[in-house]
C-alpha cells in the first residue's frame, strides 16, 4: 500500500495547505509520495525538506516587498511573483530551503504543470534542486495572465498546471499511490463556475489552447470533485478541507489573512489526526 499525499492550488489560499503540512510534520505522519499543484507543489515542496513553519514565514517577511509579488513585480517584469527573487534568491540566500534533507528524503515529490501548446498537463517528479528544477517549480504556480510562460531544459513552454489538473488524485492513482489524503482549499461542497472567456481570450490569444482550457476548467474542475468524493466513499481517499471559504485573496498581501488561514489550517489537520492516523494506518 503506497501513500500518497494531494495537495490543490489556489494561490493565497495555499497557506491553509501550509497549516495542515506542517501539523503533519509535527506530528510524524508521512507518505511515500506527494503531488503539488500550483501552491501546492511551491508551498508543498516543505514537506519533503522538513521544514514547518517555513511557508508563513517568508511569506510574512516578505509579503510587503515589492521583489516578491505585487504590481510593481508585475509592471517590472511580467510576472506578479517575481520569478528570480521568489524562486531562487530567497530560497537560496534569504529564507533557505534544505536542500540536503529535500534531496535525502525518499518521499517522492511530483508536480503539475501545463503545457501552453497543447492544452494538456505535464508530470514532473522532482528529486533534486537546481535552476531548471526550481524552473519546473516555478512553472507549476504560473498563474495564466499575470505571468509569462516558463521555458524549461526539455523545451517546454509551461503555466500553472491548475488550468489542466487541479486537483491530481486519479494521475496519483495511476502512479501506483493507491492510499492517498487530499488537501482542498475550497470547502467540500464548492462548486466552480465558468470563467469570464473574453478575458482569456483578448489576454491569451497567442495560446489558443490555454484559451480553451480555461473555458473548460470549470467542467474538469467539478468532475474532479465528484471523483474524489466518490473514492473518499470507498475509503481509499481521505479529504482535508476548510470548513468554510477561507477569508483570503489569492493575492494577499495582508499579514493577518495570512496567519488566520494558516491557523484554520492548522486546526483542521489538528481535529482530523486521530482520523488521518487510523486511515494510514490502513483501519
Amino acid at each position: 500500500m503506497r501513500k500518497g499525499l494531494v495537495l490543490e492550488g489556489g494561490a493565497m489560499r495555499g497557506l491553509f495547505t501550509a497549516g495542515v503540512i506542517d501539523v503533519m510534520m509535527e506530528n510524524g505522519i508521512d507518505f511515500d509520495g506527494l503531488i503539488g499543484v500550483s501552491a501546492g507543489s511551491s508551498f508543498g515542496c516543505n514537506f519533503k525538506s522538513r521544514q514547518p513553519g517555513r511557508v508563513l514565514r517568508y511569506n510574512l517577511r516578505f509579503c510587503k516587498d515589492p521583489r516578491y509579488m505585487g504590481l510593481r513585480s508585475l509592471l517590472s517584469t511580467g510576472d506578479l511573483v517575481g520569478a528570480e527573487f521568489a524562486y531562487h534568491t530567497l530560497p537560496l540566500e534569504l529564507d533557505i530551503f534544505d536542500i540536503p534533507t529535500f534531496e535525502s528524503n525518499p518521499i517522492e515529490f511530483h508536480l503539475v504543470c501545463t503545457d501552453v501548446t497543447t492544452g494538456l498537463p505535464v508530470y514532473y517528479r522532482m528529486d533534486r534542486v537546481d535552476h531548471d528544477s526550481l524552473e519546473w517549480l516555478r512553472a507549476s504556480a504560473s498563474m495564466p495572465i499575470v505571468t509569462r510562460p516558463v521555458s524549461v531544459a526539455d523545451g517546454h513552454l509551461l503555466l500553472d498546471g491548475g488550468i489542466s489538473d487541479s486537483i491530481p488524485l486519479a494521475y496519483f492513482q495511476s502512479q501506483g499511490f493507491d492510499r492517498n489524503v487530499v488537501v482542498l482549499t475550497q470547502p467540500l461542497d464548492y462548486r466552480k463556475s465558468p470563467a469570464q472567456k473574453w478575458v482569456f481570450r483578448l489576454f491569451m490569444r497567442r495560446y489558443p489552447k490555454i484559451v480553451e482550457a480555461m473555458a473548460k476548467r470549470h467542467e474538469m474542475y467539478n468532475a474532479q470533485l465528484d471523483y474524489i468524493h466518490s473514492q473518499a466513499l470507498t475509503g481509499n481517499t481521505l479529504i482535508i478541507a476548510p470548513s468554510k471559504p477561507l477569508p483570503i485573496g489569492r493575492i494577499e498581501m495582508n499579514p493577518e489573512k495570512m496567519r488566520l488561514v494558516y491557523g484554520m489550517g492548522r486546526d483542521s489537520a489538528t481535529a482530523m489526526l486521530p482520523q488521518l492516523k487510523s486511515f494510514l494506518d490502513g483501519k
